[in-house]
């Protein structure tokens, strides 16, 4: 990202430097909750083991989700109980500490439940859902990523996605965000991924081309280029009468 600031005003970059590094990792979705919405599960973040084992067993949720803070892919994803805390203090060494001295936070989180059925990747450009998918956990396990042994499958947006995708647009447009991939479980925000939105070729695959997500991208591409490229020409042809001035 260091090096694209060197030449991010004369090239169209489809996700703004400044908005990838605020949303490049899980804490993005924080952005979207608030004391009047529901939209992300209820999320711990946190090195102190003391305070997630508390917030373990002070939670009405008989399940949780622990992940590293900085995973990818579904790596290090794992389904705790409250009924079987006998490895939890193990657990928590193993993800907060290094081996150099220093820690790592972790992400804990409620589990949704549903979340045995798989989520939901929505591709969203400009703000806008372009296409999504189901993606299904393979043969025991929880983890619904490709990359994790996970299936895909056709979906159409129910009305609480619809919902969830107007209600977040506008400030993924404000953060430069324009081509964002979302996971969502049982209509809520679990993820925000800028750096890879992966799933056009999934999304093609399984709708046998029929919403043709690349071409949508391409055609916005081309658009924002034409754009930066006017507004370059008129800031040139302004530089020009202010010198001859």
């Amino acid at each position: 990202l260091n090096f694209l600031d060197s030449v991010k005003d004369d090239v169209f970059i489809i996700n703004s430097l400044e908005g990838m590094r605020e949303a490049n990792n899980k804490l993005y979705t924080a952005a979207f909750g608030d004391a009047h919405s529901n939209i992300i599960p209820n999320t711990h973040v946190s090195k102190n083991k003391n305070y997630l084992i508390r917030q373990i067993r002070e939670s009405k949720a008989d399940r949780m989700i622990l992940k590293p803070l900085n995973g990818f892919g579904g790596s290090g994803v794992i389904l705790i109980e409250r009924s079987a805390m006998n490895n939890i203090n193990s657990l928590l060494d193993f993800y907060i500490s290094n081996g150099d001295g220093d820690s790592n936070y972790v992400i804990l989180q409620d589990y949704i439940e549903g979340a045995d059925q798989g989520d939901v990747r929505i591709l969203l450009l400009n703000g806008e859902p372009v296409g999504a998918m189901r993606r299904i956990p393979g043969k025991d396990d929880y983890r619904s990523n490709v990359t994790a042994g996970g299936s895909i499958a056709k979906h159409n947006l129910t009305k609480e996605e619809k919902a969830l995708c107007k209600q977040i647009g506008p400030k993924l447009v404000k953060d430069g965000l324009y081509f964002v991939g979302i996971d969502v479980i049982g209509g809520k925000l679990v993820e925000v991924n800028v750096m890879s939105p992966g799933g056009i070729t999934y999304i093609n695959k399984v709708y046998k081309n029929k919403y043709k997500v690349e071409e949508k991208v391409i055609d916005f591409l081309e658009s924002k280029v034409v754009d930066q490229l006017q507004a370059f020409d008129r800031r040139t042809r302004l530089r020009k009468r202010v010198e001859e001035a």
